[in-house]
């Protein structure tokens, strides 16, 4: 790409799960794309990111019993009047197409869960597995030099200062001392990043988001699409009402770039623009796990040619409980409390009051909302406390602290970890009335004894049982509270994505009043979620992300399609 002007069929903007499956969609359909990035690494918070993608009916799916009329039965009982019906039929028509796109023509390799049940399943139409896909580890060695444009992980989120590893590795490590398979496995990810270290900054076994990351990228490099990284997007060409290219600013240079087919958006929303954030996510949230790259300049560039963003029907993003901890270089870690402890039995989460308003073992997204809510009824920081006793920390981990409770001293010194001998002088280390933090902590564990949580239904359907220990019963999530020491973690709302972006069609034209924009696209967290505010399992961003942008493609390529 030498001179200042260049001649593309496609043009995607942002380097994300959307973005990447957009660009590989448009270079496995024939067409020339150049795919852009506002910063150095390609990946986005998909990288940062467990990876999970939700599609219904795949072939991944062929022994769960599952139908387009099934999924579309829990999507509506997710999502009801919450988002237009249109763009959930797009979505379960192309979504087998697009993974099997994929599988065929690209080194993106998936499989489904062999048990993972949807966040809502005790609605109509749920089911057990087969709708979550993950992709398979990849060799982040077989990108050569372009292994760096990788984003790499957050790092509390590997092991040894830079291995990563998933729910498979986990698993193992930590039955390391009672298999000898789980050895076996422990082992050879041990000397494959002792090896890794000899020549790269981490390690090179990529799971999770990180290896869907990679996988796409690996495509993109095998079909010669340019990524141009660093490149700040700072308008829309347009002629006769149609988006026609982009102006581009990339090492201190203006550039012009056109587009035949259609630009299409997918930088990540607004989440970190100050004035959108302002008006659409509440005070109170103050941190997120995201990448940071969300910075809403595209949504603006497209309501500048008349664009619009969706309303909100309720939450404006989706949440997750987050801890924070301050690393030695002075940065922020934001860890997300998806799965791994707070729904495990020997836990209870109290607010400042010591009493509990939540269902420790519901989704991510609805603790979130919780968290919000009951901060909004309270007044005050939207603060709460996971608290667990020593089995249960020694057991699961708590929060950044890894299972097996080791070097919990600096946890303590650095305030991350509080700890005391006795509830309720936990509760006094926590500004806590220690007679209520008694009380709850005696009532949880009566349910312990019975099973049966009576305030707030912890455990009750399967997705909740399936974050407990199978080890426990009668019920997975529930066990008591009584070994010393105890200990606490402040949890906070993060948003993990936004939920409310631009306006479009089924096709993800972006629409001007009622009509599409001739050449303008949006996918992922530029798009107006088609969940609305709903969050009904994981990768439920990544699913639509990759369906979505193969609906875009399909749009701007096909004869006569993308004309309204």
């Amino acid at each position: 790409m030498n001179g200042g002007h260049d001649d593309f069929d496609l043009i995607v903007i942002g380097a994300g799960c959307a973005g990447m499956s957009a660009a590989l969609f448009g270079a496995i359909a024939g067409r020339h794309v150049l795919l852009l990035e506002r910063s150095a690494w390609v990946g986005g918070t998909s990288a940062l990111s467990a990876g999970a993608v939700w599609i219904p009916n795949t072939a991944f799916a062929a022994d769960a019993g599952d139908s387009v009329q099934n999924a579309r039965r829990y999507l509506d009982a997710a999502i009801g009047e919450r988002s237009p019906s249109a763009l959930r039929e797009r979505f379960l028509a192309l979504g087998p197409e697009a993974v099997r796109c994929l599988e065929a023509h690209s080194d993106v390799r998936l499989r489904a869960f062999a048990y993972h049940p949807d966040y809502l399943s005790d609605l109509p139409g749920s089911t057990r597995h087969g709708r979550v896909l993950e992709c398979l580890p990849f060799d982040g060695r077989r990108l050569g030099a372009a292994f760096a444009l990788v984003r790499p992980p957050i790092p509390e989120f590997t092991v040894l200062g830079g291995m990563m590893v998933d729910r498979i590795d986990i698993g193992h490590l930590l039955r390391l001392a009672r298999s000898a398979r789980s050895f076996a496995h422990g082992a050879r990810l041990l000397l494959r990043y002792a090896r890794d270290r000899l020549t790269h900054p981490r390690g090179t076994r990529l799971v999770m988001g990180n290896a869907l990351v990679g996988r796409l990228l690996a495509s993109l490099l095998a079909r010669n699409v340019p990524i141009l990284t660093g490149a700040r997007t700072d308008s829309l060409l347009a002629r006769d009402g149609r988006i026609t290219g982009v102006t581009v600013t990339h090492d201190g240079a203006t550039r012009e770039f056109t587009a035949r087919d259609g630009v299409i958006l997918a930088g990540g929303g607004f989440g970190d623009d100050a004035a959108l954030r302002a008006q659409l996510i509440p005070t109170v949230v103050r941190y997120s796990p995201r990448a940071g790259t969300s910075t809403g300049e595209l949504q603006r560039l497209a309501m500048a040619s008349g664009a619009r963003l969706g309303t909100r029907s309720g939450s404006a993003a989706c949440w997750a409980p987050v801890s924070v901890r301050h690393r030695r270089d002075g940065t922020a870690a934001v860890f997300p409390h998806f799965v791994f402890d707070r729904a495990k039995p020997g836990t209870v989460v109290v607010d400042a009051t010591g009493r509990r308003f939540v269902d420790e073992s519901t989704s991510y997204h609805l603790f979130g909302e919780r968290m919000l809510a009951h901060a909004a009824e309270r007044g005050g920081e939207a603060v709460a406390f996971l608290i667990a006793d020593r089995r249960a920390l020694v057991a699961y981990g708590l929060g950044m602290i890894r299972p097996g409770g080791r070097g919990l001293q600096r946890f303590v010194r650095d305030g991350y970890l509080v700890a005391a001998s006795t509830v309720p002088a936990l509760a006094h280390a926590l500004a806590i009335d220690a007679t209520t933090l008694e009380s709850t902590v005696s009532r949880l564990n009566g349910f312990a004894a019975t099973g049966v949580d009576a305030d707030f239904g912890r455990g009750t359907n399967a997705y909740q049982r399936n974050l407990g220990d199978p080890a426990f019963a009668p019920n997975p999530t529930l066990g008591p509270i009584r070994d010393a020491p105890f200990y606490a973690i402040r949890l906070y709302p993060g948003d993990i994505a936004a939920s409310v972006g631009l306006v479009t069609d089924a096709d993800a034209r972006v629409l001007r009043g009622d009509a599409p924009i001739p050449g303008l696209f949006a996918i992922g967290n530029e798009m107006q979620s088609m969940m609305g505010d709903a969050y009904p399992g994981p990768g439920i961003n990544l699913g639509p992300a990759i369906v979505f942008a193969y609906a875009a493609v399909q749009a701007a390529t096909t004869p006569g399609k993308e004309t309204p």
